[in-house]
């Protein structure tokens, strides 16, 4: 088991300002781009941004999209297939 997930959610709490009980209550259903009004287009860059920092990943702008940030479990399974890859 990796340890992705915990480190996904710290990273959308530090950009986003979430709670520990918000960052803690998002499950894979959860809806983020549209239901989280601290997720807007600005926060999508530095959540990217932080994202490719903690993970040590490159992010291509074309990758972006709204299905990547659809739900948490969408994005977590964006995140676990870069760092696969």
């Amino acid at each position: 088991m990796t340890d992705i997930d915990p480190k996904l959610r710290q990273v959308l709490s530090d950009v986003l300002g979430l709670s520990p009980a918000r960052r803690d209550a998002l499950a894979p259903g959860s809806p983020l781009f549209g239901a989280l009004p601290e997720l807007d287009s600005m926060a999508v860059a530095t959540l990217f941004g932080a994202i490719e920092e903690k993970f040590d990943l490159f992010i291509n702008d074309d990758e972006i999209s709204g299905e990547v940030l659809e739900t948490y479990g969408t994005l977590l399974a964006f995140v676990n297939a870069k760092t696969a890859a």
